[in-house]
């Protein structure tokens, strides 16, 4: 299904969200939404993949990733790699 699709808003909780890289990122929890536009702008998600997240989440119950991100929704939901550059961006400085 194409994200510009209608849907109810609901079907998305509880969908795995992975990486277009295949990588495995977290759950969709619940949605942060722009009530006056009435569009989604975020996905509130846990069951988080900790080894992406690990040093930004510490102590955190989730993370919310920007609507933006999103590619595509069907039985998963497709976010862009940027999620991994960030951990990749991690492990280079601490290389550095």
């Amino acid at each position: 299904m194409d994200r510009s699709e209608p849907q109810e808003i609901t079907s998305l909780v509880g969908r795995e969200v992975y990486s277009n890289n295949g990588v495995f990122v977290g759950e969709v929890e619940d949605l942060r939404l722009d009530v006056e536009q009435e569009i989604v702008t975020g996905l509130a998600m846990t069951e988080l993949n900790r080894d992406l997240f690990e040093d930004r989440a510490a102590g955190a119950r989730g993370v919310i990733v920007p609507y933006r991100w999103v590619r595509s929704v069907g039985d998963i939901v497709l976010v862009n790699d940027i999620v991994e550059r960030m951990r990749g961006r991690e492990d280079e400085e601490e290389a550095a």
